[in-house]
């Protein structure tokens, strides 16, 4: 028997997907249903730009359905009791690392997947996934793990600045965060470029405050094992550090430079 054909949009609301979506939506190309996986963890201009997608989406009369783990980022990361060999009893799984980034798997694709397996039990799925024809690597890891995908944006020749500037042109700037940041991802991971924390100390000091005070709950929780500490090479007190001397020096240049063009 042929089942009926669902489409969906893998929809995160970063500049690919974003593209995507609306540029699929002006083409008037099917679409059943958009989804988007929350993480709990994304800066709050990330929220704002969702919520407005979502009204145009909507609007079109296009179901958008937001999709959540049954357990936090936090929850996973202080409160799951673990019984391990390596480590004995322990509760929290610690930050993500390179090796165990628990976070995608728990709070995205798994959640994605559970989903996604109960449309198969009606329909032949295909799911747009927005992947910009410049990310060769990605697409060929893609590629060879799913043969439902498909990707629009690889079809449409797209690049990730095509994409970034389609949405610039028509009026979504997500607050500045892709002029602040290279890649805009959860404000809270440590798989970040030493780049991309000092624009979170910089822009977003609040939330720097926060991810000093969640590696501090780490630190009293008394967890025995590698993934207290933010990243394999600094805590969050030395990231601050850095950035707080980096300032000062810049700061100190900034005034030379003015009293040297006082004195001309």
């Amino acid at each position: 028997m042929t089942l009926p054909e669902y489409v969906t949009i893998s929809f995160s609301g970063g500049k690919d997907s974003t593209a995507m979506l609306l540029h699929m939506i002006d083409l008037g190309e099917k679409i059943d249903e958009v989804l988007n996986v929350d993480t709990g963890m994304e800066f709050p201009a990330m929220y704002e730009h969702i919520s407005r997608v979502r009204e145009i989406v909507e609007a079109h009369g296009i179901k958008f359905s937001v999709l959540r783990a049954a357990h936090s980022f936090e929850w996973y990361m202080f409160e799951h009791e673990i019984d391990s060999k390596k480590y004995g009893y322990h509760k929290g799984h610690g930050w993500p690392t390179p090796v165990i980034r628990w976070c995608t798997g728990w709070l995205k694709r798994d959640v994605l997947n559970a989903y996604l397996s109960e449309i198969r039990k009606t329909h032949d799925l295909i799911q747009c996934v927005g992947l910009a024809a410049d990310e060769e690597k990605r697409l060929e890891r893609a590629n060879n793990q799913q043969k439902t995908h498909r990707h629009p944006l690889v079809e449409w020749g797209w690049s990730e600045a095509d994409c970034l500037q389609f949405c610039y042109d028509r009026g979504f700037d997500w607050g500045g965060l892709y002029k602040q940041f290279h890649h805009v991802s959860c404000w809270c991971c440590p798989l970040q470029a030493i780049g991309e924390l000092r624009s979170l100390y910089t822009y977003y000091p609040e939330l720097f405050d926060r991810l000093e005070a969640m590696e501090n709950r780490l630190e009293a929780q008394g967890t025995a094992y590698k993934n207290a500490q933010f990243t394999e090479r600094y805590s969050v007190k030395q990231l601050r550090r850095r950035f707080e001397r980096e300032a000062r020096a810049i700061r100190f240049q900034t005034k030379l430079h003015q009293f040297d063009q006082a004195r001309q």
